[in-house]
């Protein structure tokens, strides 16, 4: 028998998860973040956790569970979304109540819950 974690229910995150979520994948300086690119974290300054990255109460429980991994080889420490992740982020775009449809097209397009828009101009 193996010890294979159970498939993620769809409404997986708490409501300060959904909440941190819809920051990080949020408009920022008039640029649209990607969830490809994983949320950046900051780093201690100083003190015994000098260098390590700063994970956000939120963020804690998305790692715990398995929903996110962190990787901390770069530079920049950023978490990324697991498969299980991905998954229950789908959920959460698909549904109205947990993200505006009009406000995350770009998360929606890009987990291919909606079509990329067609730039093509017609002459």
């Amino acid at each position: 028998m193996s010890k294979a974690k159970p498939p993620t229910p769809p409404a997986a995150f708490t409501p300060a998860e959904r909440d941190y979520i819809r920051r990080e994948l949020d408009m920022f300086f008039s640029t649209l973040p990607s969830v490809a690119e994983g949320f950046h974290l900051k780093t201690w300054r100083g003190g015994p956790q000098a260098g390590q990255p700063k994970v956000p109460q939120a963020a804690l429980g998305l790692l715990e569970r398995g929903l996110m991994r962190l990787d901390a080889t770069t530079r920049w420490p950023r978490l990324f979304f697991t498969d299980a992740g991905l998954a229950a982020l789908q959920a959460m775009m698909a549904d109205r109540r947990f993200a505006d449809p009009a406000k995350f097209a770009h998360v929606r397009q890009e987990l291919g819950l909606d079509p990329a828009p067609n730039h093509a101009e017609e002459p």
